[in-house]
């Protein structure tokens, strides 16, 4: 018997094994919804780890350079980044950013084609690729490192350092064949035509100030390489308005408050200050850049361990440009008695 009179025995078995199936349903709908967002989360925590700033290092044993990118937002719907390394060596915002499968991917292109970059988080590093024109790179990313040092009154000035001695290239070194470097020196003066390899200094540096006194010729352009990461722009741009591409601006980074710049041809004095990450720059007496932080690597750069002393860098292959003095005067904090 059924026991409510009013149904069948039949009609209720049936009415019981519907409740049951959905019961059953939902029970394993419950358990999808929630093992899919346990999934989503823990991709999503894993996403994070792309956030950040890195120094990546070209493992190609040919490549002289390295790269920046910044990446935040991962593991949330505002994902963002910047990047340098793409030709041209601006600071460029990626358009194309995504994270599939754990790996990071993004992809510039202009006339020469389309170059797609992809990484993976690996021990807290990155490991990736480059395809495209030039390719394939493979590149190593590190973690950029916090630099305290701050350019407060504590620093005190060593010896100063003729990097040019006005005769030679003495002290200096480059890429490729050190017989045809493309530099060359007379009375007193360094001299690039203009298709010259970027010159190093074979000395590393810190924390520094460096005078230099240059001229460039009409429509020519070089730079100086601050540790052999940071491009001081050297430019033929009199009357133009201050930009982060101009002359004594840190390139494609920071903007001089005033363009300073004498005419093309002329003698040119610019005084540079960097301690830590704060840099200073002061062009034919006037203030450019005072006190304002680095985020991180120019394209000038040639090795991504910013935590290290580096090199003093001369471009000299996007113009004629010409040095006749070079003066570097270590800065260093005294110790406590």
């Amino acid at each position: 018997m059924c026991g409510d009179p009013t149904l069948s025995c039949s009609g209720g078995k049936r009415l019981s094994d519907s409740l049951t199936r959905r019961g059953f349903v939902t029970l394993i709908r419950c358990k999808f919804t929630f093992l899919f967002a346990m999934c989503a989360g823990v991709l999503a925590a894993a996403d994070v780890n792309f956030n950040g700033r890195w120094d990546l290092l070209l493992t190609n044993p040919n490549a002289d350079k390295a790269w920046w990118l910044e990446v935040s937002g991962a593991g949330t719907s505002e994902l963002k980044g910047r990047f340098i390394g793409f030709p041209g060596g601006d600071l460029n915002a990626i358009n194309e950013l995504k994270i599939v499968s754990d790996e990071l991917q993004f992809s510039f292109e202009n006339t020469a084609g389309r170059r797609e970059y992809r990484a993976k988080w690996v021990n807290g590093q990155l490991q990736g690729q480059m395809t495209g024109p030039g390719g394939p790179v493979p590149f190593v990313g590190y973690r950029a490192p916090v630099i305290r040092d701050r350019d407060d009154a504590a620093w005190l000035k060593s010896e100063a350092i003729q990097l040019f001695n006005g005769k030679d290239l003495a002290g200096w070194t480059g890429f490729g064949n050190a017989n045809d470097l493309g530099w060359t020196v007379a009375d007193g003066v360094l001299k690039s035509a203009g298709k010259a390899r970027n010159l190093v200094s074979t000395k590393r540096f810190w924390n520094f100030e460096l005078h230099v006194e240059y001229k460039v010729a009409e429509h020519s352009n070089s730079g100086i390489g601050l540790r052999g990461r940071y491009e001081v722009q050297i430019l033929d741009d009199f009357g133009n308005p201050a930009q982060s591409h101009g002359n004594g601006a840190l390139y494609s980074r920071l903007t001089p408050v005033v363009n300073a710049s004498k005419k093309a041809g002329e003698w040119q004095t610019m005084d540079v200050r960097l301690v830590g990450r704060d840099v200073s720059v002061t062009l034919n007496g006037k203030s450019l850049i005072a006190k304002q932080k680095i985020e991180g690597l120019t394209a000038i750069a040639i090795d991504p361990y910013e935590g290290l002393p580096g090199v003093i860098e001369l471009q000299g292959d996007h113009g004629a440009v010409e040095f006749r003095s070079i003066v570097l005067t270590p800065l260093f904090r005294p110790t406590a008695q």
